[in-house]
């Protein structure tokens, strides 16, 4: 993990107290059960198979910790103080966003699963993403693989946080907003009008070819770069807000990744 990252995560992670009177154990330190948490959303390794002799600790040290950071707040905190900074850096740009979902298959159910329609009706998750014109996740939900697109539109639009970084207003909203023919109903359309937000939703029946493509590729792109992690391409945990945590840490390390080769 890069020192500009840990730099930017620490302050941000919670400060258990230690009893002097029953101190017990060290806590293994924060840095390297970050880096197991890491390891295993980049290899999607089991916890109980993750290798201790790199440092990382027990698989369910590393689970607990993902837990109660959760809990905390750390990882959506850490996804709004990336984008804070790319704001900054003049590397979002808010004139326009995309939604798009996809589907995963959860080998063993759990809440917000479902019967998936594309998948013999076992259980299933989705994923649904927003993002900005370049492709940089704003929010993601997740939801059960059962549950239609256009539903969740509305939640998307606002669980986006608010935006800082400069002087001003934070960033909220997008001036436009592009969707495929899963999102085209005329009351949605209403909705997100109400955001002040020119909807762009690709109508059924119409024909293929560029059209709103021009614009919307850039969620299929995010949403590949998100499965691109292994641990988040089929959902293994049975709680919900354990996954979600990984899927939110996902979309942080993106904003990363994006933020590091523009300072570079």
């Amino acid at each position: 993990m890069d020192d500009e990252l840990w730099a930017r995560i620490e302050p941000l992670l919670p400060v258990v107290p230690r009893n002097p009177r029953r101190p017990g154990r060290k806590r293994l330190d924060s840095r390297k059960v970050l880096c197991g948490n890491l390891f295993v959303l980049y290899t999607g390794i089991r916890w109980e198979y993750l290798p201790q002799e790199l440092g990382f600790g027990s698989g369910m040290t590393c689970w607990r910790r993902l837990r109660d950071w959760n809990e905390a707040g750390v990882w959506q905190h850490l996804h709004e103080l990336l984008l804070s900074e790319l704001r900054a850096a003049d590397l979002l740009d808010f004139s326009r966003a995309a939604v798009d979902s996809s589907h995963i298959r959860a080998m063993k159910g759990g809440p917000a699963t479902g019967p998936s329609p594309v998948d013999r009706g076992k259980a299933g998750s989705k994923h649904h993403l927003i993002v900005e014109a370049h492709g940089i996740p704003l929010t993601a939900i997740t939801t059960g693989g059962n549950r239609n697109d256009v539903t969740q539109l509305i939640p998307l639009l606002q669980a986006v946080p608010p935006i800082r970084g400069k002087c001003g207003q934070p960033l909220r909203r997008p001036k436009h907003l592009y969707a495929d023919r899963g999102y085209d109903h005329e009351v949605y359309r209403d909705k997100v009008r109400r955001f002040q937000i020119t909807p762009h939703l690709a109508r059924r029946g119409t024909g293929h070819g560029s059209g709103l493509g021009v614009y919307r590729w850039v969620v299929e792109g995010a949403i590949a770069l998100l499965h691109w992690f292994r641990r988040l391409r089929i959902r293994w945990e049975i709680r919900d807000d354990i996954h979600h945590a990984f899927v939110t840490l996902g979309c942080a390390v993106i904003c990363w990744r994006r933020l590091r080769t523009a300072l570079c």
